[in-house]
């Protein structure tokens, strides 16, 4: 796995012509195919019609339960409140974890910002525990800090 590359191509979909769905899909699909210890990849989104609350947007991998999370609740929701990205290399040692599946292990949470208000996260679940390298963290990081031009 090349991190930058995975960024550069990225930056490729971003700066694409489709609509703004179809290239967060298009990064969960590659992020999925990329990286191997990437097994649900998906992102969430600030409502438009409900303050404080966060809805399921593109996303690969199993289907959720979770379609709507409110600010604060559960390690997305807690991502969205403090605007700060969370890691979670146990899952089982998070109080605040909504469960999505059994077989998730290790979670990364990264907010998405346009300026200063908050359009969005980036969600990854692994079936690895300890799965997320400083590398994979700073690689989402980047990636998030790039999509902020397409909201």
């Amino acid at each position: 796995m090349n991190t930058k590359e995975i960024l550069d191509q990225t930056i490729q979909i971003i700066d694409s012509d489709a609509d703004r769905d179809d290239k967060l899909l298009a990064i969960c699909q590659l992020l999925d195919r990329k990286v191997d210890v990437f097994n649900w990849t998906g992102f969430y989104l600030a409502s438009k019609t409900e303050e404080r609350m966060l809805e399921l947007g593109p996303y690969v991998g199993e289907d959720t339960d979770h379609i709507r999370i409110p600010f604060g609740t559960g390690i997305c929701g807690q991502a969205a409140e403090t605007l700060d990205t969370f890691v979670v290399q146990d899952v089982s040692e998070a109080s605040n974890y909504l469960a999505c599946s059994v077989d998730v292990k290790s979670e990364i949470v990264v907010p998405i910002m346009k300026g200063g208000t908050f359009v969005g996260e980036l969600d990854i679940d692994s079936h690895t525990k300890d799965a997320i390298t400083d590398e994979l963290k700073v690689l989402c990081e980047e990636i998030c800090q790039n999509l902020s031009r397409i909201f």
